[in-house]
């Protein structure tokens, strides 16, 4: 998958506003694990998304808000009706795009959050981290199908979590070894109707159709944590900008790579920040529209 394989960058034009370039809702945040929601909202608004949202635990929202205070947020309730009910409120429209996981933790109220706004949601979701973990329990229980998971869904495993799908999937081949990532990818994507970004030394773009991409960028500098919370921020804020999800996830995976190997050119193969990987998405841009 090379550059000119890849679509260019939404259209921004002169008179567009902040609602114009469409909202991400980032559900996460856990104690412990606060800074993730805030990487994905920040991700997102360096690739150019008007409006961010984060829907997180009462006790946990308003450190994650401090973390990107260009976003703005609310409390994420336990119960999983009311979740589903507060995020109608935030979005009565049902335009945003649903960015669920980062920082989530695995409670049992987790998972429940995670069926309630997966079953039968209008909107796109890209769904990480606990989220993935969330759906591989569901998926074991045999309490989803892919007829009732949202028609615009990306999946942002990395080779741990692709696994535990893969095993309440009962899908074969290694979520590691290069030969076999692609028809893995293949598989998930095809089994749930969702476009999957293995992620890894070259990850993997895969979708319905027998649509595969192998991504060219990024480096082993961005083996560091939050990397992937970046990811799954800059994947949502092109969704919601109107890139469909398999063009969305191709060149968010690029471009989170191409920030990775510029950053490294400038300094050195290590030490990178994940803040450092989303304030560097707007040179990767620049660079990528050059």
């Amino acid at each position: 998958m090379t550059q000119a394989d890849l679509p260019p960058m939404p259209l921004r034009p002169e008179d567009g506003h902040k609602g114009t370039f469409g909202t991400v809702i980032v559900v996460g945040g856990s104690v412990g694990m606060i800074g993730a929601p805030a990487l994905a909202a920040t991700a997102a608004f360096r690739v150019g998304v008007g409006l961010v949202r984060i829907a997180a635990p009462a006790g946990v929202l308003h450190h994650a808000v401090g973390l990107e205070p260009s976003a703005t947020g609310f409390v994420l309730p336990d119960e999983p009706g009311e979740a589903l009910a507060a995020i109608d409120r935030a979005d009565p429209e049902q335009q945003a795009v649903l960015a669920i996981g980062p920082g989530m933790g695995m409670s049992r109220s987790t998972q429940e959050i995670v069926e309630a706004l997966l079953a039968h949601q209008p909107r796109a979701v890209v769904l990480d981290a606990d989220g993935l973990n969330a759906l591989a329990a569901l998926c074991a229980r045999s309490c989803l199908a892919g007829g009732t998971l949202p028609s615009r869904l990306v999946l942002t495993p990395h080779p741990g979590e692709f696994g535990r799908l893969a095993s309440a999937l009962h899908i074969k081949g290694s979520a590691t070894d290069p030969d076999q990532r692609p028809a893995a990818a293949q598989a998930l994507a095809e089994q749930l109707a969702a476009t999957v970004v293995l992620k890894g030394n070259r990850s993997v773009v895969a979708a319905t159709c027998n649509r595969v991409a192998i991504n060219q960028t990024g480096n082993a500098v961005m083996a560091a944590g939050g990397s992937g919370d970046v990811l799954t921020g800059v994947i949502a804020g092109l969704l919601a900008q109107g890139m469909d999800p398999y063009n969305a996830a191709r060149l968010g995976a690029h471009l989170h790579g191409l920030s990775a190997d510029l950053w490294r050119e400038r300094n050195t193969d290590r030490g990178m920040l994940a803040r450092e990987l989303a304030d560097g998405l707007t040179r990767a841009i620049g660079a990528y529209a050059s």
